[in-house]
């Protein structure tokens, strides 16, 4: 049997609202699989959703390029492990140092991209910095039209893509989807294994009980529909017209969208937490 510990139990309390003893036992049946706790407590409680894992404790900044033709734009993601280095002037040097031979180069491979003098570079900075630095991501987004957003504090960045309209609109949307973070561009792009696991979640929810196959399949259709529109870039209200969806806004101006690509610093990224006690019980150790 797993062992649940505190910090378990947290997390799901967090990310759900729930009770202690109810996310000790949703873990419990869960062997410790938090994602799996989540959905088994969507089936059993019809608890809507939960909020997405802390896991970004990386640092750092994203950065956008865009071309002066609005026919690309590149994104950039480059990590550190505080903060304060973040912050530091010449940690955003070599971020737009980075960033301009990517964009130059329209190079996304990490690897390419930090041959040579701009790894000399970056060794150089850890070094005197004291903290490792990694380029992590690098993207390319081409089309008609593209134009981005950088939210406030360089942590989230979004290129858009459209056929039609133009850059103020692609930024616009851009900006929509630093805010909402739609999972897809349109309804069809959702994956049909998404779907069929929302599908399988509502139908197990408590309301559903006793009732008809037929109308189960009814409510489910709706609930599934639900989903998409929250979940969907166009379905959305957008965020500076709620009475306005992202599709009208965009078809209003006789454009499509071709697609979007969000980055948020150290998404995805698991970090280890230790507490301060035991960071300096295993200093002594050493």
């Amino acid at each position: 049997m797993a062992t649940i510990s505190a910090a378990m139990v947290k997390e799901l309390r967090d990310r759900t609202g729930l009770g202690m003893m109810e996310c000790k036992q949703a873990l419990t049946a869960a062997e410790g699989d938090i994602e799996k706790a989540i959905d088994d407590l969507r089936k059993s409680s019809g608890l809507k959703a939960a909020k997405k894992a802390g896991r970004t404790a990386a640092d750092g900044v994203v950065a956008v390029r865009v071309a002066d033709d609005a026919s690309y734009g590149v994104l950039l993601e480059v990590n550190s492990e505080t903060d304060f280095v973040a912050r530091d002037e010449g940690f955003l040097g070599f971020v737009n140092k980075v960033l301009d031979k990517a964009f130059a180069d329209k190079q996304t491979d990490v690897a390419a991209l930090m041959a040579g003098e701009l790894e000399s570079t970056r060794e150089a900075l850890v070094q005197k910095i004291g903290e490792n630095i990694t380029v992590r991501r690098v993207e390319l987004v081409e089309g008609a039209v593209v134009d981005g957003y950088v939210h406030s504090n360089n942590r989230i960045a979004v290129l858009v893509s459209l056929t039609g309209g133009d850059a103020e609109l692609a930024r616009d949307v851009a900006m929509h989807v630093t805010a909402s973070n739609p999972r897809v561009c349109k309804p069809e792009d959702m994956s049909q294994a998404e779907l069929d696991k929302e599908k399988e979640i509502i139908m197990a929810q408590p309301d559903m009980e006793g009732k008809p196959q037929e109308i189960k399949e009814k409510m489910a259709v709706g609930r599934v529909k639900k989903f998409l529109a929250e979940n969907s870039l166009v379905e959305q209200a957008f965020v500076k017209n709620p009475e306005l969806t992202v599709g009208k806004l965009i078809s209003a101006a006789g454009a499509d969208i071709n697609g979007f690509t969000r980055l948020e610093v150290g998404e995805g990224i698991e970090v280890e937490k230790k507490d301060f006690a035991q960071e300096v019980a295993e200093q002594l150790k050493g």
